[in-house]
C-alpha cells in the first residue's frame, strides 16, 4: 500500500476544516470564536498523536504502532512498514554474518580481520590456538603488539605481501607458522596463519636425505673413477669393445659425479641460515667468471661480450652469488651453438642492479619457461645428457636469489635466443669503498 501526501492536500484539508467551522460559527453567531476553537482542537489532536509517536519510538517496546485514523494512521502504518522491512534486512544480514563466521571457524587456518591501522576487528577460535589472539577480548588491539616477533614487524613495515612470513608460534615454540596478509574490501585486511610444522619437518627430512645420500655417494664414485682411470692408464692394450666400455663407464661416472656435486650445492644453499653477509664486489666476481669460462670454452669458440657499467656491490653470500652467476653463464655456453654470441652485463636499471646473460641460441618454448626452476626439470632430456645438464642449476639459482631478495626474469623466444637476468632489490645494494 502506498500513501502520498502533498502540501496541496494538507492546505485543502485545512481549508475544509476552517470553512466548516466558519459555517457553524455563522449559524450560531460566533464565526471567529468557532474557527479559533476548531484550530485549537486540531492543534491539540496533532500534538496528542505526536506525543504518541515519540512515546512509541523512544519508550515503548512494542513493535505495533499506536492506533489512529486519517493522516496519523497512515503515518504510523508507513513507519511500521519501514521498521518491518528494516528488521527483515537486519535478520538477513545477521544470518549472512553468522554463516560467514561459521565458515571462518571451519577454516583449518587462523583468520583475523584487521583494519588498515592493523587493529583487530574479528578473529576465529584457531587464532587463539595458533597466535594467542582472543576475540572479542583483544578487539581494537594492534596485531604487532600481540605478535612481537621481529620478522613479523619487518614484514608489516615492508608492506610487500606477495610472499608469506614464516615465524614461530607464540603459543608453541615447536610450531612453525606461515602468515599471509591480503587486502579486501576498501579498508580491511585479512590475515591467515597456517601451521606448516609437518610440512617443514618433511622438507627438512628431504633436504637432510638428499645431502646425506649425496655425501655418501662421493666416496664410491671416487673409487670407481680411480680404478677406471688406473685401468685406462695401464700399458695393457684392450680390445676395442673393452676400451669403449671403459670410456662409457668413465663418462657416466663423471656425469654422476657432477649430479652429486650439484645436489650437494643445492643442499648447502637450502640449509644456509647464516646471517654473516658481506658486501660482494659483483663487477670483479663477474669479470673473473667470464675470464674463466673464456679459457675453458675454446671448443665452441663463443663470442662472449662483457658489459659492466656500474661498480655497485651486493650485500650477501659471495659463494652463493658466484654459484648463481656461474650457473647462468654455464647454461648459456651449454645451450648456445658453436660460434654463437653471449652477452654478459652488470648494470643499473632504475633503482635496481641487474645481472644479465643473453645468448642467440635456440631459445625456450613458452610452456617450459615457468617450470625451469623446478628440481630436475629439463626441456630436452637427451640434449641435457649430451651437455651434462642435471636440471638443478636453476633450482640452485632460485634458492640463492631467495636469500638475497632478488628476482629471476626469463625472456626467451623460440628460435631467437634467451635472456636470463637477476634483479637485485635496492635494499641489498651497497656502494663499494674505493
Amino acid at each position: 500500500m502506498h500513501f502520498r501526501l502533498s502540501i496541496t492536500h494538507i492546505i485543502y484539508r485545512l481549508l475544509v476544516i476552517l470553512l466548516a467551522s466558519a459555517c457553524v460559527g455563522w449559524l450560531i453567531g460566533f464565526v471567529f470564536l468557532t474557527m479559533l476553537l476548531s484550530t485549537l482542537v486540531l492543534l491539540l489532536w496533532n500534538y496528542h498523536h505526536l506525543l504518541k509517536l515519540i512515546n512509541w519510538l523512544w519508550q515503548s517496546k512494542s513493535l505495533s504502532p499506536p492506533q489512529s485514523e486519517g493522516i496519523w494512521g497512515d503515518l504510523f502504518d508507513g513507519l511500521y512498514h519501514q521498521i518491518k522491512q528494516q528488521r527483515n534486512k537486519q535478520k538477513l544480514l545477521n544470518e549472512k554474518i553468522r554463516r560467514f563466521r561459521d565458515g571462518a571457524e571451519a577454516l583449518p587456518d587462523a583468520a583475523l580481520m584487521l583494519s588498515e591501522e592493523w587493529t583487530i576487528e574479528w578473529g576465529n577460535k584457531k587464532a587463539q590456538r595458533l597466535l594467542g589472539v582472543r576475540w572479542p577480548d583483544d578487539y581494537g588491539q594492534r596485531i604487532d603488539n600481540l605478535l612481537r616477533a621481529p620478522e613479523f614487524g619487518e614484514y608489516l613495515a615492508h608492506k610487500n605481501f606477495d610472499s608469506p612470513c614464516l615465524l614461530v608460534s607464540p603459543m608453541n615454540s615447536d610450531m612453525q607458522l606461515e602468515i599471509r596478509i591480503m587486502a579486501y574490501g576498501s579498508d580491511d585486511v585479512l590475515l591467515l596463519a597456517r601451521d606448516i610444522s609437518n610440512i617443514q619437518r618433511l622438507e627438512d627430512m628431504r633436504r637432510d636425505f638428499v645431502a646425506n645420500v649425496s655425501h655418501e655417494l662421493k666416496t664410491p664414485l671416487t673409487v670407481v673413477r680411480g680404478y677406471v682411470e688406473m685401468i685406462q692408464a695401464a700399458d695393457n692394450t684392450f680390445e676395442p669393445l673393452w676400451q669403449k666400455a671403459f670410456q662409457t663407464i668413465e663418462g657416466q661416472v663423471s656425469r654422476m659425479d657432477r649430479l652429486v656435486e650439484q645436489l650437494l650445492n643445492l643442499a648447502k644453499v637450502e640449509n644456509n641460515s647464516s646471517d654473516d653477509k658481506q658486501t660482494v664486489n659483483m663487477a670483479h666476481l663477474i669479470s673473473t667468471l667470464v675470464d674463466e669460462v673464456t679459457w675453458l670454452n675454446q671448443e665452441k669458440n663463443h663470442q662472449i661480450e662483457l658489459n659492466i657499467t656500474t661498480d655497485v656491490g651486493v650485500v650477501g653470500y659471495e659463494t652463493e652469488l658466484k654459484s648463481a652467476c656461474a650457473n647462468l653463464i654455464s647454461n648459456a655456453i651449454a645451450y648456445t651453438p658453436a660460434n654463437g654470441c653471449i652477452d654478459v652485463s652488470w648494470q643499473m636499471m632504475g633503482n635496481k642492479a641487474v645481472f644479465s646473460v643473453k645468448d642467440n641460441g635456440d631459445g625456450i618454448k613458452p610452456e617450459h619457461v615457468n617450470r625451469l626452476t623446478e628440481r630436475f626439470y629439463r626441456i630436452d632430456r637427451s640434449r641435457s645428457r649430451d651437455t651434462g645438464g642435471s636440471g638443478l642449476g636453476l633450482a640452485i639459482v632460485k634458492h640463492v636469489l631467495h636469500h638475497h631478495q632478488a628476482e629471476l626474469i626469463i625472456n626467451s623466444y623460440w628460435g631467437q635466443g634467451s635472456e636470463f637476468s637477476i634483479h637485485f632489490d635496492p635494499s641489498t645494494l651497497s656502494v663499494l669503498k674505493s
